[in-house]
């Protein structure tokens, strides 16, 4: 992996970025051998996040010695979805340890993963002791919260209204027109979102999908995409590196 393909498939996904990210990006695949392609580094909102896959990489590189995660004894709340861990990361055998803290609940997690506050927590955890052990400066993407309201912008595109799924009509686009009309307003990657939908649609080609089957994943990608767009682009970028269905 050289810095070089990192930069030109971070700028294929995101469009071009300034300096500053690509000298970030340049530091992270150096000292890190973190991958783009294999959904390590994300780019989101103009900042880099390092991913959970990529910290268990560097871990597993420099021959971690082990993970210890147990809950926090008197912070969590089961009836309240409120979790807490502590993780503690040995580099060696004679390690004394570095500890991170992780909680969720359901103020602080996407509304995709609600009831699944534990396993965040724990995720969230093990992110921390991981950065500490090998000295990550950037944060990890589990361990942000949903974005609910994003910040708006005098070049915030106008929500789109509802739209018949057929052609018919005056002036009705297709399922696909929608389609891609949510890829351009919320800046999605079409390829990515093409292997999304294959998955979504459970069929070897998109081809194959019945009109229903397309119909619902544009009605699901626009309602994900409007509630939380950091968590879909999450969802997308587990696509990077696979290969991607048939038109």
């Amino acid at each position: 992996m050289t810095y070089q393909s990192n930069a030109a498939m971070a700028e294929a996904l995101w469009g071009k970025m300034s300096q500053a990210a690509l000298d970030v990006l340049e530091d992270f695949t150096k000292r890190h051998s973190l991958r783009v392609a294999f959904g390590e580094l994300l780019y989101l909102d103009g900042k880099w996040y390092v991913t959970h896959s990529g910290l268990l990489r560097i871990a597993t590189r420099h021959r971690c010695s082990g993970i210890q995660v147990r809950p926090a004894p008197g912070l969590s709340d089961p009836s309240a979805s409120r979790w807490a861990f502590k993780a503690t990361v040995y580099k060696s055998k004679a390690c004394r340890g570095f500890v991170g803290y992780g909680d969720a609940d359901p103020s602080n997690v996407s509304f995709l993963v609600h009831g699944a506050e534990m396993r965040v927590a724990e995720t969230r955890a093990v992110n921390r002791a991981l950065r500490k052990a090998y000295g990550i400066g950037i944060c990890s993407v589990e361990e942000i919260g949903s974005v609910a309201d994003p910040p708006k912008s005098s070049r915030e595109p106008k929500k789109l209204p509802p739209q018949p799924a057929n052609g018919n009509g005056h002036g009705s686009p297709k399922v696909r027109d929608r389609l891609c009309q949510i890829i351009r307003q919320h800046q999605l990657n079409p390829n990515l979102v093409k292997s999304y939908a294959t998955d979504f649609c459970a069929v070897k080609a998109l081809r194959d999908a019945t009109r229903e089957q397309v119909e619902n994943f544009v009605a699901h990608l626009s309602d994900w995409a409007e509630k939380d767009r950091n968590a879909l682009l999450c969802q997308l970028n587990s696509y990077l590196g696979q290969k991607e269905g048939a038109a």
